[in-house]
C-alpha cells in the first residue's frame, strides 16, 4: 500500500508566472519532519505506487496527479473547480539544509 503524504508547498524558477513548471514538491511528516522531492522524483513515486500526495484548498482535500502536457509529464491537482491550480497556489518550499 502506498504511503500518504500531504503537499504544503512547492518550488518553482518564477513564482509570479502561473505557467512556471514546479520544480518540486515539500511538506512536514506526521513526525515533523520536513520532506522535499523534485516533480521528477514525485512523479516516479507516483507511478510506482509508492507514495500518494494530496493537498488542500478551501477546506477540500485533492490527489495530486500526472498529467501530460506536449509530451511531458507534470503534477497538477485532480479537478476540483478551485482556481488557480492547488499546487501553483501553495506556498514555497523552504531551502532544506545539505
Amino acid at each position: 500500500m502506498a504511503e500518504t503524504r500531504q503537499v504544503q508547498c512547492i518550488r518553482k524558477r518564477d513564482r509570479q508566472n502561473p505557467h512556471e513548471r514546479i520544480e518540486g514538491i515539500g511538506g512536514v511528516t506526521a513526525g515533523g519532519s520536513r520532506w522535499y522531492l523534485t516533480e521528477d522524483d514525485a512523479i516516479a513515486a507516483i507511478e510506482s505506487d509508492r507514495i500518494q500526495f494530496w493537498t488542500t484548498a478551501n477546506g477540500k482535500s485533492v490527489w495530486v496527479i500526472i498529467a501530460v502536457h506536449l509530451g511531458r509529464k507534470y503534477l497538477k491537482t485532480q479537478a476540483d473547480g478551485l482556481e488557480p491550480n492547488n499546487l501553483l497556489a501553495l506556498p514555497p518550499c523552504p531551502l532544506l539544509p545539505s
